[in-house]
């Protein structure tokens, strides 16, 4: 055998074996150049371009029966930048980027990537508004570019692409207001980012999880008043008014959280009922008027530092009593009474706070279990109750 032939002979056993298609080896190649492994971290111990076959050796490598780049999951613990040659993995459908010092913009085309399902580019430095040319992924199922230190305004046509079920961008620093949504989302999840403005008109009728919180919005937050399949939803820390719907409050929730905002009331209407082992908290607002009964469901109810006044709902001690209410803060309110009965005793698993209402006795000595930062004094007192009730009546 003449060494010509032997050559080429190894040539074609190599081609034969190799069933990743070079437009890909390139991009990879591109793609371990930007990235660089943190110190502990072997990501690309096995990124060995001299091997016949990637598909079948590189940590992260996922191949179709075509030879091309289908899935690709980077790190963890990688520093660098993303390589704009991504877009040179024409047949990708999922592209990760697990959590690490990352830094720079996104790859601006994404429009060469028709087939991307699942972008995750998670807890990293990437900066940089998020590319036009992802108005092209009409088969994006999930993004999450959350944890990052993205910028700009929230492109409108993000909330648009036909098949996004899952958006979750929290903690990054996108500003101005929230854009009408018509994708068929069910998890949205911009908290911890500097949005301003109103809710949209509408939200997807399909959302089941929203989270809004620590942002800068304002107005009444009645377009989620149709949300009948939500399950979880955080508006805490924001500037929201007016009334809370009480339609929110239903048996498919399982997590509310309203807190700290400028809410002034809970709209009346239908009876309704919370489903057992929910999470309310409604506490640090401005909210006045009598506590509802129907909202004694939860399992933890967070009322405290609001306006109610009254007497206590005997519905409150006999959820308590029973174990479906399991924690219940009432602290810092102008609460009058608690129906208490010294033949009444409370589950152990219970924490109850009553401090600083207008009692004029503890209803409960000894039982109550305050958070360590409430102020012992069980009364508020005499002259801001009179005060407080005098105005409620005159005003």
């Amino acid at each position: 055998m003449s060494y010509t032939f032997f050559l080429l002979l190894l040539t074609l056993v190599h081609s034969t074996f190799s069933s990743l298609a070079p437009t890909d080896r390139a991009a990879l190649e591109s793609i371990r150049d930007s990235l660089t492994d943190m110190p502990g971290s072997a990501f690309f111990s096995t990124w060995d371009f001299t091997v016949p076959d990637p598909c079948s050796s590189f940590s992260g490598l996922t191949c179709n029966s075509l030879g091309r780049v289908a899935a690709l999951s980077l790190g963890p613990n990688l520093s660098g930048s993303l390589s704009p040659s991504i877009s040179n993995l024409t047949h990708l459908n999922q592209l990760i980027l697990y959590p690490g010092l990352v830094t720079g913009p996104l790859p601006p085309r994404f429009d060469s990537l028709p087939l991307l399902r699942v972008i995750s580019l998670t807890r990293n430095r990437l900066t940089g508004p998020i590319p036009v040319s992802f108005s092209s992924l009409s088969n994006l199922h999930t993004l999450d570019l959350s944890y990052n230190q993205l910028s700009g305004s929230l492109p409108p046509f993000l909330t648009t692409l036909p098949r996004l079920k899952v958006l979750v961008l929290a903690s990054n620093r996108f500003s101005q207001n929230l854009k009408p949504l018509s994708s068929p989302l069910f998890h949205f999840d911009l908290k911890m980012n500097q949005l301003s403005g109103e809710l949209p008109p509408a939200f997807p009728t399909t959302l089941r999880y929203l989270s809004l919180s620590g942002n800068s919005m304002q107005g009444t937050i009645d377009p989620l008043e149709p949300l009948t399949e939500l399950t979880y939803i955080d508006l805490s820390m924001n500037q929201f008014t007016g009334a809370i719907p009480q339609s929110l409050f239903s048996l498919t929730i399982s997590s509310m959280f309203l807190q700290r905002n400028n809410f002034t009331s809970i709209a009346t209407g239908a009876a309704t009922s919370l489903s057992q082992g929910s999470i309310v908290d409604l506490s640090h607002n401005s909210i006045s008027g009598e506590l509802p009964s129907w909202i004694v469901g939860a399992e933890s109810l967070f009322l405290n530092n609001n306006r109610f006044t009254g007497d206590i709902p005997e519905e409150y001690v006999k959820s308590l009593i029973n174990g479906t209410t399991k924690t219940l803060f009432l602290q810092h309110n102008y609460l009058t009474r608690f129906p208490w009965n010294s033949g009444f005793q409370l589950p152990d698993s219970v924490s109850l706070c009553l401090s600083y209402n207008c009692m004029e006795t503890d209803p409960v000595v000894g039982l109550s279990t305050c958070p360590i930062e409430v102020a012992p004094l069980l009364s508020r007192p005499a002259i801001q109750c009179s005060r407080f009730y005098n105005h409620s009546s005159t005003g």
